[in-house]
């Protein structure tokens, strides 16, 4: 949080309404730096105290934390879409990041903490159960560096019937933005939390197919993200001609397409020399384009900066 005092020392303000209906607005002071502020808040702070007070946003990532080893090295790299999402958004100077799932007891756990010690990321609220493994996946690389996985790579029991508790339910309802994957088994309770409370929610659907699922969830969702192809992007085209989100697909080396109210904005991939591990690739793409967009409201630099991000997650194993 920072205090902004309105006085002579500042010039130049120029106050940006983003969504008159949220009263969602920017503050560039002087030219210079864009601040993110809600103007019920704002207003209300200026007014009783000569001043603007300017919070962080307020970002959830939630619940998928794992293990990814990679067979035939030493590498174990800590991912899950979530963890990979906070890791990302931590670059963030305006956004304070919590991450909330649930660990084991075991090796793979303290590998997940310890790899995001020095991040910028809550991990208080984090829940140990001790009667599974911390879920883990044996990942395989192709001589291209695309990652496949045998009938026995994954165990993920641990995330099979996460049941939200008050504490995450409150720290959900009190964010600014929420990350969550489409097949996350709290997804629904964090969408029914999206309905009452309002934050702006932003979902992982990856490869889901079901286009009639997808309408219907469409009015819910701020950030629609997917993983597609060219023949998916009449469709979304058509669901952000009737409904407020930013529906955005990723198209591999092919770039990404996002559409907003009917509006098409595309880029293209950031080059890579050298492709590594695609591991986490999509949930990088994801971070920078929320926060960005959360930040600045611009969509296509938002797509910019996921895509750098995008394009340095390839050069390295794991998905940070």
């Amino acid at each position: 949080m920072q205090f902004m005092p309105l006085d002579d020392s500042i010039i130049g303000i120029v106050i940006t309404v983003i969504d008159p209906d949220e009263s969602l607005a920017f503050l560039r002071l002087a030219g210079k730096k864009k601040y993110h502020f809600y103007l019920s808040k704002t207003w209300s702070a200026a007014l009783d105290l000569g001043g603007i007070v300017l919070d962080n946003i307020k970002l959830v990532a939630l619940p998928c934390l794992c293990a990814d080893v990679f067979f035939g090295t030493d590498e174990i790299r800590a991912g899950g879409e979530a963890l990979n999402f906070a890791a990302h958004a931590s670059k963030f100077d305006e956004v304070d990041v919590t991450i909330l799932g649930v660990l084991g007891n075991d090796e793979y756990a303290r590998h997940i903490l310890d790899s995001i010690a020095n991040k910028r990321i809550n991990t208080a609220n984090i829940r140990i159960d001790e009667r599974h493994a911390t879920a883990h996946n044996i990942t395989y690389l192709s001589t291209e560096g695309d990652r496949y996985y045998k009938d026995d790579s994954w165990n993920g029991e641990i995330l099979d019937n996460i049941v939200l508790n008050d504490k995450e339910r409150e720290i959900i309802s009190g964010a600014d933005v929420v990350f969550v994957h489409i097949w996350a088994s709290c997804f629904e309770e964090v969408l029914e939390l999206k309905k009452k409370h309002g934050f702006k929610l932003a979902v992982d659907f990856d490869v889901f197919s079901d286009y009639d699922k997808m309408k219907q969830l469409a009015p819910f969702i701020d950030f629609f993200m997917i993983s597609g192809t060219e023949e998916v992007l009449p469709d979304f085209k058509s669901m952000s001609e009737c409904n407020e989100g930013l529906f955005n697909v990723t198209l591999a080396e092919r770039g990404s397409v996002t559409y907003h109210k009917g509006v098409k904005y595309r880029i293209p991939a950031v080059p890579v020399e050298n492709v590594v591990d695609t591991t986490g690739c999509g949930d990088s793409y994801h971070a920078g384009f929320v926060c960005s967009y959360m930040i600045d409201g611009d969509i296509t630099k938002a797509m910019e900066k996921g895509a750098e991000f995008a394009s340095d997650t390839l050069s390295h194993y794991g998905g940070f």
